[in-house]
């Protein structure tokens, strides 16, 4: 329905497995080698995300990979390793410090950094990797790789014309959603003001599909295709400032997503929560990350870069959450 099928399936679906296949304790910590407490938190995010740790610890990417030099697939699946295979406290994530500027050229080494620009550049180094050595790869084939068959999803856009009401429907690929949190309290209700369909006029008015003429017309986004792994940042950053919306965002430990469907008809979409990072500071610009996460033997754990500390569930739904992970 208005999307053109891949020509090619780059990593088959049904090899992904979303339950881990080996229970144990949690790994080692991440050492803070100067500013990086908001890469360890993406890392560790990465690393408890089942279907990802599963494929990374099969070694399956590194033993066809032809990457000359970097490759940000073979850097996680030897982390992966380490961390949770490894019986060391604490490990050095020296190879992502030192490639650094390959997975974002804005990163430095000693220099502070967001954690949702490093999961989203982590990610589109993850895609990169899986999508070299397939030349001439069309735009729908380029969704199936494994990272997107993990984390990918479709959003539909809705634009109808107020004028004349005519329709036109266009979709788009997505790792994560960014949640304007200014007004809503809850991450339900931050959902349900994405889905809200937005009118559009005056200087936003788009041309209607019809007419071709500029109108006023209704946008709406909504989950077209939902992803395995839904991962959502709560927008902290007040205005370009670095002033922090600092309030509490409620989440649930289970989330259904069948209310912000393109077709809301149908059994839930239920998804659990796994992961989660926080952002203590006052401002967006400086402060410390640390995350919690659900390690393989269901036990939450709160990781702060060294420190790795058994959880209860009521201290993970309670913190001012950045970015939440819910898995399918």
């Amino acid at each position: 329905e208005g999307m053109a099928l891949p020509q090619r399936i780059l990593f088959p679906p049904e090899e992904i497995c979303m339950d881990w296949q080996q229970r144990q304790r949690p790994g080692a910590g991440l050492c803070n080698l100067g500013s990086t407490c908001y890469i360890n938190v993406i890392l560790q995010c990465l690393t408890y995300t089942p279907p990802l740790a599963n494929y990374l610890l099969s070694r399956d990417h590194s033993q066809f990979c032809h990457q000359q030099g970097f490759c940000m697939m073979c850097i996680m699946e030897a982390h992966v390793r380490k961390v949770l295979r490894s019986s060391a406290n604490v490990i050095w994530p020296r190879a992502v410090v030192r490639d650094l500027k390959f997975i974002g050229e804005e990163f430095e080494p000693d220099m502070a950094g967001d954690a949702y620009e490093f999961l989203r550049c982590a990610l589109e180094a993850m895609q990169r990797a899986c999508l070299s050595g397939s030349s001439n790869v069309d735009i729908s084939s380029q969704t199936t790789t494994i990272i997107h068959q993990i984390f990918g999803g479709f959003l539909k856009y809705r634009v109808t014309c107020l004028r004349c009401q005519a329709v036109s429907d266009s979709y788009k690929a997505f790792l994560h959603v960014l949640l304007d949190i200014k007004a809503p309290s809850s991450l339900t209700t931050a959902l349900e003001d994405f889905v809200t369909p937005k009118k559009l006029d005056g200087k936003y008015c788009l041309k209607c599909s019809k007419s071709e003429k500029k109108v006023t017309s209704s946008k709406r986004v909504t989950v077209y295709r939902v992803p395995k792994v839904f991962t959502v940042c709560l927008e902290r950053a007040a205005n370009h400032t670095g002033k922090k919306i600092s309030k509490i965002v409620e989440y649930p430990e289970y989330l259904d997503l069948r209310p912000y469907m393109s077709d809301t008809a149908g059994e839930p979409l239920l998804y659990s929560l796994y992961a989660l990072v926080v952002h203590s500071g006052d401002t967006c610009l400086d402060g410390h990350f640390f995350c919690y996460t659900k390690a393989s033997n269901g036990l939450w754990y709160k990781m702060d870069d060294e420190s790795v500390d058994n959880c209860g569930i009521h201290a993970v739904l309670r913190q001012q959450a950045y970015l939440l992970f819910y898995a399918r």
